[in-house]
């Protein structure tokens, strides 16, 4: 595998790191690989993609909320 050396991190990101780590119980170096391979292989959203996912959902659904049901919820104290 391959060393990578980092300069001039600022002090207050490796501080967040080390927390992060410490609270996902990683090292420090683990915890960088984690973030930069969740960070490198993440993909951007097509909105079209996503739009129409939405919508395969919705049509699967027997009851669609309305308007009314929303306006109904929040009289009753819903959120």
């Amino acid at each position: 595998m391959a060393s990578l050396t980092l300069k001039n991190i600022p002090e207050d990101l490796v501080e967040q790191l080390r927390r992060s780590a410490a609270e996902a119980r990683r090292s420090l170096n683990s915890e960088i690989l984690y973030r930069l391979d969740a960070s490198v292989r993440s993909r951007r959203l097509d909105p079209e993609e996503l739009l129409d996912r939405a919508r395969a959902v919705r049509r699967t659904v027997s009851h669609p909320v309305t308007e009314e049901d929303l306006r109904r919820a929040r009289s009753q104290g819903r959120p």
